[in-house]
Formats: structure tokens, sequence, C-alpha cells
């Protein structure tokens, strides 16, 4: 695959195209500080970046909205140069609840589409103010979702104009499955938002939703933070991984960057987080050097099956 810069993005099924980097802006809002990723984002779009990954749970859509609409007074981009990916939160499953989440979103961004939106996940907790609702012994409080009816709410606010396509995450083949073959769909996802990189890299999903148009985003694909409280520490740290520093070497490039080039070489789209200037930087500077088939078979051989991103609830 012969990928610069400028020409980044892969088409997805309805007619948009979604570039293959984005800047992941999961943040922990307890840990984060005020106005951490308002610069995050203005440092991305100067470095190139066009595609914004962000989310309602994570609290910081304000500053992603102000980020994009300064960089526009600047000249620098046009809001359609930038494609933002916003996600439906767990409560907010039952199809009435779906466009004026969508809505809310629009609000906080101060902007008048998503480029993509998507279910975050395929299961739901109960509809409310509390977006990790739980009972009086700390479990969860779960509601029974039918994706299905979710799904025609997705499609309304497509048609709405609110999101120009619209998507899933966290979902396995037999939940693509059942929104696929649901009479009268309208639209198919055109993206699947999972945990992909050299440790778990999706082979049998990855096939399947080649043959279906569907659009792997791998979220994670540099592995995690160390965080016990929500990563499985059991495993390495996939940068230490001595065959991506090995590669790495001999392209003058980091172990984070082969892991990067490898899954777009794979038509993957990945979206490293970071709000570190360095690191954003550094992880668009991989459209100069390309890894060979033996390269690629030997990163291939890394995977682990072994997510760090356990989703234990």
């Amino acid at each position: 695959m012969n990928l610069t810069a400028e020409s980044h993005r892969i088409p997805l099924s309805d007619g948009n195209s979604i570039p293959l980097l984005g800047l992941g802006t999961y943040a922990d809002p307890q840990k984060t500080p005020k106005g951490s990723c308002l610069e995050a984002v203005k440092i991305a779009i100067d470095a190139g970046y066009r595609h914004i990954d962000g989310a309602f749970v994570y609290f910081n859509e304000h500053e992603v909205g102000q980020a994009i609409r300064e960089k526009i007074a600047e000249g620098k981009i046009k809001r359609e140069d930038i494609f933002y990916c916003g996600k439906l939160w767990n409560t907010c499953h039952p199809p009435e609840l779906v466009r004026p989440t969508l809505e809310k979103t629009l609000k906080i961004l101060q902007l008048d589409y998503v480029d993509l939106y998507i279910i975050e996940l395929p299961m739901a907790f109960k509809p409310g103010e509390a977006l990790y609702p739980k009972d009086e012994n700390g479990k969860f409080i779960y509601h029974e979702t039918d994706l299905c009816a979710t799904w025609e709410a997705m499609e309304a606010c497509k048609d709405a104009g609110l999101a120009k396509s619209i998507g899933v995450s966290n979902f396995n083949r037999r939940q693509l499955e059942m929104i696929m073959n649901k009479p009268g769909l309208k639209y198919k996802p055109v993206s699947n938002q999972v945990e992909c990189h050299p440790y778990f890299t999706q082979p049998k999903l990855l096939e399947f939703c080649r043959q279906h148009d569907i659009v792997i985003v791998g979220y994670s694909p540099l592995g995690t933070s160390r965080d016990e409280s929500w990563v499985n520490v059991s495993s390495p740290p996939l940068l230490k991984d001595p065959v991506l520093n090995a590669i790495g070497k001999k392209y003058n490039k980091t172990a984070a960057q082969v892991a990067l080039r490898f899954n777009i070489q794979r038509g993957v789209v990945v979206i490293p987080k970071s709000f570190n200037p360095q690191r954003i930087r550094e992880n668009f500077q991989i459209f100069d050097f390309s890894l060979t088939e033996k390269e690629m078979k030997e990163i291939e051989a890394l995977n682990k099956n072994v997510r760090y991103v356990e989703l234990l609830m």
C-alpha cells in the first residue's frame, strides 16, 4: 500500500472516506489537566492530523470543538477537512434517546455534524443521569437493548444530516450480522472500532469486515497505559517488543511508528491517544517508509490474542 501524508484516507462504503491515522482523545477527567485536550488537538492539526476520535464520556468534547473552531478561524483548515468521530454511550441505547444524545454532543462541540457516529458498546446500562449506574452493592445496572432498534435511530440521524456516516464499536461478528441482516436495513455500519495492535491482530474479524466493506478502526494501537484499574497489566508492554524495536532500528523509527505502520498497511485505521506534543508529531511520521512483506509477517507472528482493554463491565 503506497501511502503519503496527503492521501492517507480510505473509502467508506457510503462514499465518505476516513483518514488512516487519527488522534485519540480518551482522558480520565480526574487525572487530566484542564486544557490538555485543547492543546493536543491544536498541535495534532498543525502536525497534519485530520481525524479526531472523541466521545461524550471523555468529558472533553468542548475542548475538541474549541480547538477545531480556532484552527478554522486561523485559516489552517476548513470544517470539511476534519473527520470527527463521536460515540453513543451505553445509557442512551433506547431509540428515542439516540438523536437527543447526538444533538447534545453537537451542542458541546459547537459543530453542525459529526463525520462518524458510532454505538460505543453492544451492551446497555440503565438510562438516566448516571453514566455508570450501580446498585447498592456496587454492581452495574444493565438494561435490555435492541441493537436493531438503536441502529434504526442511528440511520435517522444520518438522514437528518447530523452524522455523515454511522458505525459501531466493540462489536463481534454475530452482533455485526444482527445489524446487517435486519429487515429494512437502510445503511450498514461503515466501520467497527475495536482494540487492534501487533499483540491482538484480530485476523478473523478483520477478514469478515473486509468481506463486507466495513473498515476496522483500531484503538490502543500502541498498547495502553499500565493503569491496573482498567488495563490487563499481565501482558508485556507492546513498545518494548524486540521485533518492533529491531525493525524500527532499520528504518530509524520507533517501535510505536512501526506498530502504527503495520496496521495502516493492513488497511486498519489507527487512533493512537497522546497529549504529549513530541509523541503526537512522532506518531504522524509513518508515511515516509514501508514495511516489507517479510516484516509484516514477522509482526503478524507476534499476535498473542490478548486484550489490554478487557472491558470487564
